[in-house]
């Protein structure tokens, strides 16, 4: 354990008045732990999994996020059932395209951080600060970034100081760690073009849960048909997109049934209508 002797005792370092940060304390105490060292210079980063589409967007109650589920490593897929949605607490949710392996460590230092952040000040975070904190973690792995091993996030949360209406919002990141909230709708990873073309005809602020998770569904079924490295409703394998959504009542991951007769809903329809549905008017 970091900072404990051999008798198992804690270290100075943990009753020292200090920083509200976790990261902040381990890149003082034990920087290795953080995982940012670079590559020796002219080696190339080693082939591994990478997520690919993930999405979000607001709606009637609060703010919604999908991804699909395949990682994939060069040409091959290299997984077909990744979880790329994972709750950060109570009223936030992160989503994961790049680099799998860092991504899921950062998702989890993440999850400390905000956890320690309440348990030293005895408040939470504002959703503001958790996007900013976030952004500086992407920052610090930039160099990483610069050999091949990006991450690129998506944060969706339930802001209960914002006024009614306008509640659910949604942040995303570039691999320097700049951020940028989004309006209504955003989606990132290979096939996001696609996700947001079909976003962008579909969106409306005050749809029902039931309306956002099949435009967020419909939008990835659109990215799995023109990207190579999205996955589509894996009927055969019953493997589903992950769809979740936070609202005043806090973070929820859709059931596997429920997100199921959505996705068969959303292949019926695709029957007859191949290109997708019609934007409203």
């Amino acid at each position: 354990m970091a900072g404990s002797d051999h008798e198992g005792r804690l270290g100075e370092e943990f009753f020292t008045p200090g920083t509200s940060s976790f990261t902040e304390f381990l890149a003082a105490h034990r920087p290795e732990l953080l995982g940012t060292r670079t590559l020796p210079q002219g080696v190339r980063a080693p082939e591994s999994p990478h997520g690919t589409t993930i999405l979000a967007l607001t709606y009637r109650d609060g703010v919604l996020i999908a991804g699909d589920r395949r990682a994939t490593m060069g040409n091959l897929i290299a997984q077909r059932d990744l979880e790329k949605v994972l709750p950060a607490d109570d009223h936030t949710a992160i989503a994961i395209a790049g680099t799998v392996g860092i991504a899921l460590e950062m998702v989890r230092l993440y999850q400390v951080e905000l956890a320690h952040f309440e348990k030293i000040e005895g408040i939470p975070m504002t959703l503001a600060a958790k996007a900013t904190r976030l952004a500086t973690m992407i920052r610090q792995n930039v160099g990483q970034a610069m050999q091949g091993l990006a991450v690129v996030p998506l944060l969706a949360g339930y802001d209960t100081t914002a006024p009614a209406g306008a509640r659910g919002r949604i942040f995303s990141f570039d691999a320097a760690g700049g951020r940028y909230e989004k309006f209504g709708f955003h989606a990132e990873g290979s096939g996001s073009p696609y996700a947001r073309g079909a976003l962008k005809k579909l969106h409306r602020p005050d749809m029902s849960r039931d309306e956002a998770a099949l435009v967020a569904l419909e939008a990835l079924y659109d990215a799995a048909e023109d990207d190579s490295a999205t996955g589509g409703p894996d009927v055969a394998r019953r493997i589903f997109p992950v769809v979740s959504v936070i609202t005043g009542d806090g973070y929820e991951r859709l059931a596997e049934t429920e997100t199921r007769r959505l996705s068969l809903a959303v292949v019926e329809r695709r029957q007859s209508r191949p290109d997708g549905p019609n934007a409203p008017v």
